[in-house]
């Protein structure tokens, strides 16, 4: 499932776990910046 995003428009949510293994969701930042980094492993 890919869509493109336009700016100014909003994400769809999504859920990724931190270090720790929090769950932390995009919706939890709403109404503040956020960049998002994917970086890619080379193995």
């Amino acid at each position: 499932m890919s869509k493109l995003i336009t700016p100014g428009e909003v994400a769809p949510d999504f859920e990724l776990e931190d270090v720790q293994g929090n769950p932390i969701r995009l919706s939890d930042f709403r109404g503040k910046p956020v960049l998002l980094s994917f970086l890619r492993g080379f193995t």
